[in-house]
């Protein structure tokens, strides 16, 4: 592979270049004609399949179902909500006329789907019986004001899948805040192999129109974070807004209470910039379309047959435990492209089969991670395989995870704060008295906004980070994306 196909710049060195370069020359996804678009290219579609595959497997398996509902959203339906409304305005992609003809009230293209889903959600609800109501949707969503595109993590339009549930209290309300943002930890954690911080957003930080926001948060490389998942409890405003409501089961009538929650194609992007390396993309085995590209390497026509032979040999073992697997076998292009080729694609594990290793009767393995090679006895391939991918799996997860206590502070000066976020970034964990206006001053002096408020409560609280008043919350900070 040239040097012009392959990468030009390091991770360290050119951070923002280095993940637009892995993007296009990894080929998994083009910039569109409009800002703020792109083409999902079939490798990073297949992981947002696998992504798919993974939670639909979690939540059809507590009673959720997935539908679909409309695109476009009259303007009175987004006006119901007031904060939601305002929240979402600036961004809101509008149509105005149909053909030649201008209609008679603009329609949004869905930013987000609360509105239009709790118009029928009020049609559909009228008794105690009805509850809990337990729908998600995958789809896409068009949303504005993008300065600069940045493929997966910063685009007009995006994929993703919203879930929005009715239930008859508060409590079973929050219960299904939380196990959704479990269902989120076990996808981002055990399947992309990224570690994150849960906890709630401040007021400040909060989806609009939210009774409360709970989050998932990572740390990039570059020391911003990214937000991986949210789910929200929505309290009762929606509905009472919708006229959403039931009768109890003494025939009194009552306001729902709603969630919603989502994750979208923004996990690729956080994929490729915690595991990508100098060399390209690396994805963790349970969610690569390939985990094993088998190269054949053969220079003459009475080799051919007898390597080919054993590497169909090898894909068929391996295809029987449920490894995806691939058999580079194109004649334009030499080994040592392939090998390059197939390390910018970031496929876990690569197995060379040549004339020498059918006489040895073994085979080459290599794995992408961390670029280790071993002999394999042809009997011992399919084990070796299986133990591999648990270990580059494993072995990703704890590489960042390690990266992520590298990256969290924890200050009680505000000097010191501003010293880390300015030259370090990452999480600097601070004590904070609950107030918006100290948390809107650190925001214009530093950049850096509130991820979360940790779930747990911290016994030993410092005075507030800026205005050393009595503090009410451990809150993590840092700049993001």
């Amino acid at each position: 592979m040239s040097e012009q196909e392959g990468l030009t710049v390091k991770k360290k060195d050119n951070f923002s270049e280095w993940y637009t370069q892995v993007v296009l020359k990894s080929d998994l996804a083009d910039y569109g004609p409009v800002q703020g678009t792109m083409a999902f290219k079939p490798t990073a579609y297949a992981v947002w399949e696998s992504i798919q595959g993974i939670f639909n497997t979690m939540i059809k398996k507590t009673g959720h179902k997935n539908v679909y509902f409309p695109l476009l959203i009259p303007e009175s339906f987004l006006k119901k909500e007031a904060e939601h409304f305002e929240g979402f305005v600036p961004e809101v992609f509008w149509v105005t006329a149909s053909g030649n003809n201008k209609l008679g009230e603009q329609l949004a293209v869905r930013p987000t789907s609360e509105t239009i889903i709790y118009y029928f959600y009020s049609k559909w609800i009228r008794s105690w019986r009805d509850l809990p109501l337990l729908f998600n949707q995958w789809c896409n969503v068009l949303r504005g004001e993008i300065k600069s595109t940045k493929p997966f993590i910063r685009t007009s339009e995006f994929l993703w899948q919203e879930g929005h549930t009715a239930h008859a209290t508060m409590e079973d309300a929050d219960k299904e805040v939380l196990t959704i943002l479990d269902f989120y930890q076990d996808l981002i954690e055990n399947y992309l192999a990224i570690p994150v911080l849960k906890g709630k957003k401040s007021e400040a930080e909060k989806f609009a129109g939210a009774y409360y926001t709970t989050t998932l948060e990572a740390m990039m490389p570059d020391g911003k974070a990214l937000q991986m998942a949210t789910s929200h409890n929505l309290g009762q405003g929606f509905a009472k807004s919708f006229g959403m409501e039931f009768s109890d089961e003494k025939g009194e009538k009552k306001h729902v209470w709603t969630t919603s929650w989502g994750i979208s194609t923004r996990l690729i992007g956080g994929l490729i910039m915690t595991h990508g390396d100098d060399k390209g993309i690396i994805l963790p085995p349970k969610i690569a379309p390939i985990q094993t590209v088998i190269v054949p390497i053969y220079y003459k026509d009475d080799e051919k047959g007898q390597v080919m032979k054993k590497a169909n040999a090898i894909k068929d073992k391996l295809e029987k435990i449920n490894v995806s697997v691939h058999i580079d076998d194109r004649n334009t292009y030499t080994p040592g492209w392939k090998f390059n080729e197939w390390e910018l694609r970031g496929i876990p594990l690569r197995i060379e089969v040549g004339p020498k290793d059918v006489k040895n009767k073994q085979v080459v393995i290599v794995r992408r991670d961390s670029g280790e090679k071993a002999n394999v006895k042809d009997g011992d391939v399919v084990g070796k395989v299986e133990g591999l991918l648990d270990s580059i799996q494993k072995n990703l997860y704890e590489k960042a995870k390690k990266e992520l206590q590298n990256k969290t502070s924890g200050v009680k000066e505000y000097s010191e704060f501003k010293k880390i976020i300015e030259n370090k970034g990452g999480f600097v964990k601070a004590s904070w008295c609950g107030d918006q206006d100290c948390e809107s001053k650190i925001k214009e002096e530093t950049g850096a906004t509130i991820r979360t408020i940790p779930f747990e409560k911290e016994n030993k609280l410092s005075s507030c980070i800026y205005c050393d008043k009595k503090a009410k919350n451990l809150a993590n900070f840092a700049r993001s994306y």
